[in-house]
């Protein structure tokens, strides 16, 4: 069973990172492509550089807050009035933060639990039944390392990958035998600019050698997704390290990880103080 990437294909968190690639991965496949985000300039820049490397392209951007209920309902109906009906909905849009849980900003707190959780449950749920009715399509879902993993500083960031590990999981069960291919990927870092709006603290940079390029990533994932796998990890450092995670018992990652969460939080202090 392999997902209908020829037919339309809706891409969350289009304008940027993954996304974008994501986007340009599946053009020279797909009948159709839905590009979704809130920016739009940034959405016709890649619907033209599409249209231009692939004439036969439709394209229908589509910005959006997918955190507004009423938004995203009108985008579907707009999809359902150029397209008819969506094959394949790659539900890529989220945002991180970096922060001890009681030093963190509430509403961000809100922003992110709407978005990573709600926003990609609720287009799931309008989008799969018709798939099942016509016994093909897919859903892919672009979680986080995070999402197996636990660690300080990322609390509701991580509470928010572990939803979306759980419920490509179970809803992978649920779909049994409908056609639907159901696939998660939980890339480790990534070079996009993700990184630089969680609003990392610790004044250091990710090392190199645990991040993959955004391209290398959406063509892992969608090779997996291809292949009807439940889970994929892109990039072989990432996926040797959450090898390793599965393989330490959980009071042991506890502990280990319980180390360093008194030199965050004087991290944090430091920096909210504005101290040097």
């Amino acid at each position: 069973m392999r997902p209908p990437l020829e037919g339309v294909v809706l891409v969350t968190g289009a304008s940027s990172g993954i996304g974008r690639a994501l986007a340009r991965e599946v053009a020279p496949r797909c009948s159709a492509l839905v590009l979704v985000a809130r920016r739009k300039n940034e959405l016709e820049a890649l619907a033209d550089e599409l249209r231009a490397r692939h004439p036969k392209l439709r394209v229908l951007v589509a910005p959006c807050d997918l955190n507004d209920r009423a938004q995203v309902d009108e985008v579907l109906l707009d999809v359902q009035r150029e397209f008819g009906v969506v094959d394949v909905l790659i539900n890529n849009a989220g945002f991180g933060d970096m922060s001890l849980f009681d030093l963190s900003d509430w509403d961000r707190n809100q922003r992110m639990i709407d978005l990573n959780v709600t926003a990609l449950a609720y287009l799931t749920h309008r989008l799969v039944g018709p798939m099942v009715t016509r016994g093909r399509g897919g859903i892919l879902n672009i979680s986080s390392g995070f999402g197996l993993a636990f660690l300080p500083g990322f609390a509701t960031y991580i509470a928010t990958k572990h939803y979306v590990t759980g419920f490509t999981e179970a809803l992978r069960l649920d779909l049994t035998g409908t056609g639907v291919v159901v696939t998660q990927s939980c890339p480790g870092p990534v070079a996009t600019e993700f990184a630089s709006h969680t609003g990392n603290f610790t004044g250091q940079e990710i090392p190199s050698i645990l991040e993959i390029s955004a391209e290398q990533c959406a063509r892992e994932s969608l090779r997996a997704f291809e292949l009807d796998r439940a889970l994929v990890v892109p990039g072989v450092v990432a996926w040797v390290l959450m090898f390793l995670n599965d393989l330490t018992p959980r009071p042991i990652r506890r502990l280990l990880m319980a180390q360093a969460a008194p030199h965050l939080r004087q991290l944090q202090e430091k920096s909210r103080a504005g101290a040097p």
